[in-house]
């Protein structure tokens, strides 16, 4: 069984962790999540040192103070918020009050309760770096199966080689790997809609620029004998990353799908579907 981030990330990879472990390769020395978004796949992988990076740092903090709590005196921090702001499915003003509080103080725990009761448990902020998503009424709560996702994703923190590192993917340190290493990257999807891609949010949005310089950087990872493997879509409701598909013709694609596997890139029923790659240098 795989551990679930107790983020429910947007763009999360926990229900393709199957197919895309099946397509890693066996030892890994170092693990760079670069885009480590809820943090599902690399908390789940097997290596011996996890580099758990992303460029919101209120995410990578929380990480971290996730990995030096207590587990008994978070839940019990946890549970005191929602008690002192009587946090229920239905009360809105309990939320939005946390909320405020929250934008004074910017504790990581206030932030993580926020996005248990979010809509759509969203980590969403305005170019000033205010938390600002809506209430998720009827739907979002910290319920029994957050606390669970919690207690696990906490220890196998504590039990695990992690290193944290907050860096745009464009100047992080490359320079200490080799062979035995694999890069992981999980970009924002050019050609989906992300409310963490639309450069209102005060962190870089992700264009045809960001894609760019990512797949040259993939390049030159290859060109060192750096393993890598990029999550990404070829098509989705439509639309075409014809970068991408250009691109990845010199490496190995691993459809997530199975069923997509034989197609060839101008397959009639593309418009209907999503398909999901996997994409390695070995």
């Amino acid at each position: 069984m795989y551990i679930k981030s107790p983020l429910n990330y947007t763009g999360g990879k926990y229900k393709l962790l199957e197919p895309i472990f099946k397509a890693f390769p066996e030892n890994i020395r170092t693990f760079v999540d670069v885009f480590a978004g809820g943090f599902n796949v690399g908390i789940n992988v097997e290596a011996e040192k996890i580099i758990c990076n992303d460029q919101i740092t209120y995410v990578i903090e929380m990480f971290q103070m996730f990995g030096q709590s207590d587990m008994e005196t978070l839940l019990e921090r946890i549970k005191g918020l929602i008690k002192q702001y009587e946090l229920t499915q239905q009360n809105k003003e309990g939320y939005y009050a946390l909320r405020s509080h929250y934008n004074r103080t910017k504790d990581l725990t206030e932030l993580f309760v926020l996005a248990c009761y979010a809509f759509n448990h969203q980590i969403r902020f305005n170019n000033s770096h205010e938390f600002n998503s809506p209430f998720g009424r009827n739907r979002s709560s910290f319920n029994g199966n957050i606390e669970k996702n919690l207690t696990e994703f906490c220890r196998a923190l504590h039990e695990k080689n992690i290193e944290f590192s907050n860096e745009d993917f464009t100047v992080l340190d490359f320079t200490g790997l080799g062979a035995e290493d694999l890069v992981y990257c999980d970009p924002p999807y050019l050609i989906s809609t992300g409310n963490y891609n639309d450069g209102n949010r005060g962190f870089k949005d992700w264009k045809e620029r960001e894609e760019q310089q990512l797949l040259e950087l993939l390049d030159r990872l290859d060109e060192r004998g750096i393993r890598f493997a990029l999550s990404n879509v070829l098509y989705h409701k439509g639309l075409s990353n014809e970068l991408l598909i250009d691109w990845s013709k010199r490496y190995q694609v691993h459809y997530i799908d199975k069923t997509y596997s034989n197609c060839n890139y101008q397959f009639k029923e593309r418009d209907a579907v999503t398909v999901e790659v996997l994409i390695t240098n070995y």
